[in-house]
């Protein structure tokens, strides 16, 4: 079976997540905190970071959120979410590139660097012009992604894809930091909670990080 190495705020382990629950594929978790430097970690992936997918039985490890990705994609037939014409695979992955790089730099990187990182590991408070300017970033994020929902049925196009599944792995971790301010994104808001009621993403809104509590309406289908 499937082993993912990943801790329950790493948002590129939840996309690997979200796209193994899209396309009903088993698995068990195992805890891996990149900051502590396991050997089991370092030996599977060299950057010693998660996420890895490893196949012990079968002697396959695959690290980086989007080869393990598309590996699944071209391994799993059902549930495709990297489809359609050249151009229209070329614009989920555009997208999917936005989201991993972008959104993450500007918005869920510095929120974990904040509230999970300085909490847990250097027990250092908050810089609270970081997390200021973090949450100014998320709303630039969130009127781009209203603009796509307004355009279309899904980020990408008429189908669910991979791009949805990026931008919610990060929305995800943001919202359970408390990073997002939904005011003003009626319609992000309401494309994020139609994704949370999907199968895929229930196990993630049951996860929790010690020590690190999310706000109330974070496990709230409708909210």
């Amino acid at each position: 079976m499937w082993q993912l190495h990943q801790f329950p705020l790493c948002p590129f382990s939840r996309k690997v997540r979200l796209v193994m629950g899209e396309k009903t594929i088993a698995y068990e978790l195992v805890r891996a905190l990149p900051w502590e430097r396991s050997e089991e970690l370092a030996r599977l992936n060299h950057a010693g970071r998660t996420p890895v997918l490893a196949d012990p039985g079968r002697g396959i490890a695959l690290a980086d959120s989007r080869a393990i990705c598309e590996y699944l994609e071209e391994t799993v037939e059902r549930s495709p979410l990297l489809s359609g014409s050249s151009a229209q695979r070329a614009e989920i992955r555009r997208l999917v590139a936005l989201f991993d790089e972008g959104l993450y730099t500007d918005v869920t990187g510095p929120l974990l660097q904040e509230k999970m990182m300085k909490r847990v590991v250097t027990r250092q408070p908050p810089d609270s012009r970081a997390l200021r300017e973090a949450m100014r970033a998320a709303h630039e994020h969130l009127d781009y992604l209203d603009w796509l929902i307004d355009t279309r049925q899904w980020l990408a196009g008429p189908m669910l894809s991979l791009a949805d599944l990026a931008a919610a792995a990060q929305l995800s971790v943001a919202d359970y930091l408390g990073g997002i301010d939904w005011s003003g994104h009626e319609q992000t808001q309401g494309w994020y909670a139609v994704f949370k009621s999907r199968p895929s993403f229930r196990p993630l809104l049951q996860e929790k990080m010690e020590g690190i509590h999310p706000p109330s309406h974070y496990a709230l289908v409708d909210a």
